[in-house]
């Protein structure tokens, strides 16, 4: 397959292109002063009449539509804040001009005019034009204006094109920006500073998942894409940093589907001298912000259900969630009975299980996870599959730990942080030694972590919370893809067939 197969190039727009540069045309100018945006005309002239106004305007974007009616000619432009209406005519532009649009101006073009404002008699703010430049020459052809770009795998593939067709996309990701933006505000106006951590880690933790793997040549070592921030902001609060928070891009080696993607974002949070009953708190107080700064309300549409996050929110154990859900008590039942009741009812998993705080966290997945519909945080995790947490204080064998369930997704998960080093050496020996064995998604043994315990981390409390699907609920998007600007896929050729290119040998 030859380079060129791999393009979207136009023969007709390139020659056009040519034909541009050979009558001294500059298609490609290094700037352009515009002088308002296409939003700041529609508001300034919001009141204007069928009369052309006084004053001049500037602006530039990308044409969308043309149409032509003799000497006369319409066409849509469009920048990032909206689109307007473009009146050209032969006796104001002279014919030289007028059939240089005429000729050479296609959807996709990035133009900029100048011109006066008036209302048509259809009622459409637009621009009568004096001039234009050229500003950028698109060579590759825009999806059919009627339709649009609709294909599903083409819009995660060339995100760009997406952005340039669908203003729904391009305003789900505007509303990204602004809630990355309202999290951190909040935080910093309660006086938490923000840090960056490693992404490239010479062990990961912090969570139980399948890491990437990469080498390092100077250093001749193995290194690992970070699956959570989480031991080196620990790191920090034993340093002193009291209250710190990392926006994190994640990387785990798992499935992908409509909840989950290889690369993801996350913020985590610490603070000390708090517990997990203060970071449930914080997770209900700063999602409920987020909701109500973007939607103006308490309440949003994701997935055919009608979200209300008006707190406070439902809060039940893991136990009382199984025995609601499953009708069972787990923690009065035999291993026995628990492992028949589990393979009637085909848990994946119970085969292997031992314990039954493993029962109960198989149960509780199987059962209770698809149920949680309005915001509901799940709480008194087993010990078995908490490694970072706290004992609990009152119950033997759980631990402080949370995780937060809306529509059925997990959207946060916080723990009381186990600040004792012994402890912590224990677990994570006990985690070390089941990857050893072949489980993927344990944790590594973090001995410098453990060290850092042993210089005394106060008692803290810590949260994470999932960015993206955040963005899916209050966006009203059900799959991660649509809030991803780049989601991972099977590589492509972005070219006109769309095929799979052939694979390479070497290094990964």
């Amino acid at each position: 397959m030859s380079d060129i197969d791999q393009l979207c190039f136009d023969t007709t727009k390139i020659n056009k292109l040519q034909e541009l540069r050979e009558r001294g045309v500059t298609v490609y100018p290094y700037t352009f002063e515009r002088k308002e945006t296409i939003s700041e005309i529609k508001e300034r002239f919001r009141e204007i009449g069928h009369e052309k106004s006084e004053e001049e305007v500037k602006t530039a974007g990308r044409i969308y539509v043309v149409r032509e009616h003799g000497k006369t000619i319409f066409a849509d432009l469009g920048d990032s804040e909206g689109r307007i209406q473009l009146y050209l005519r032969k006796n104001d532009l002279g014919e030289e001009q007028f059939n240089l649009f005429r000729q050479y101006v296609d959807a996709g073009d990035i133009i900029g005019v100048v011109g006066h404002v008036f209302r048509t008699k259809m009622g459409e703010i637009t621009i009568w034009v004096d001039r234009f430049e050229f500003l950028t020459k698109s060579i590759c052809p825009l999806p059919e204006k009627f339709h649009g770009l609709k294909n599903v795998e083409t819009r995660y593939r060339q995100r760009y094109l997406d952005l340039i067709m669908n203003d729904e996309s391009r305003e789900t990701f505007r509303t990204r920006s602004r809630i990355i933006s309202l999290l951190r505000q909040y935080l910093f106006t309660r006086d938490y500073l923000e840090f960056e951590t490693p992404t490239l880690q010479p062990i990961y933790g912090g969570a139980n998942a399948r890491p990437f793997t990469t080498h390092h040549h100077a250093l001749n070592q193995k290194l690992y894409l970070r699956i959570a921030p989480e031991l080196y902001l620990k790191r920090l609060v034993v340093g002193g940093f009291e209250k710190v928070f990392e926006i994190a891009k994640n990387f785990r080696n798992e499935d992908i589907d409509t909840n989950h993607n290889p690369e993801f974002s996350m913020v985590e949070i610490y603070e000390a001298y708090r517990d997990y009953n203060d970071m449930m708190n914080l997770t209900e107080e700063l999602i409920t912000y987020l909701v109500t700064e973007v939607h103006g309300k308490t309440t949003c549409s994701f997935a055919g259900y009608d979200l209300d996050f008006t707190r406070p929110w439902r809060r039940l154990t893991m136990e009382e969630a199984v025995r609601e859900y499953a009708g069972i008590d787990v923690m009065t039942m035999s291993l026995e009975e628990l492992r028949a009741f589990g393979l009637e009812h085909c848990v994946e998993g119970c085969e292997s299980a031992t314990t039954r705080g493993e029962y109960l966290v198989l149960f509780f997945e199987h059962f209770c996870e698809k149920e949680l519909i309005q915001p509901t945080f799940v709480y008194d995790f087993p010990i078995e599959n908490s490694p970072l947490a706290k004992k609990h204080r009152s119950k033997e064998g759980f631990t402080e730990r949370f995780e937060l369930f809306i529509a059925g997704m997990e959207m946060a998960n916080g723990f009381s942080e186990l600040n004792d080093p012994l402890d912590q050496k224990g677990r994570l020996e006990l985690q070390d030694a089941k990857r050893r064995r072949g489980d993927l998604e344990a944790q590594m043994i973090d001995y410098d972590f453990i060290n850092a315990l042993g210089y005394g981390m106060p008692p803290t409390g810590g949260v994470g919370i999932g960015i993206d699907r955040l963005v899916m609920l209050i966006t009203g998007k059900d799959s991660i893809k649509e809030v991803l600007l780049f989601p991972q896929m099977k590589t492509a050729v972005p070219g006109p067939n769309g095929s799979e290119p052939e694979e390479k040998s070497g290094e990964e």
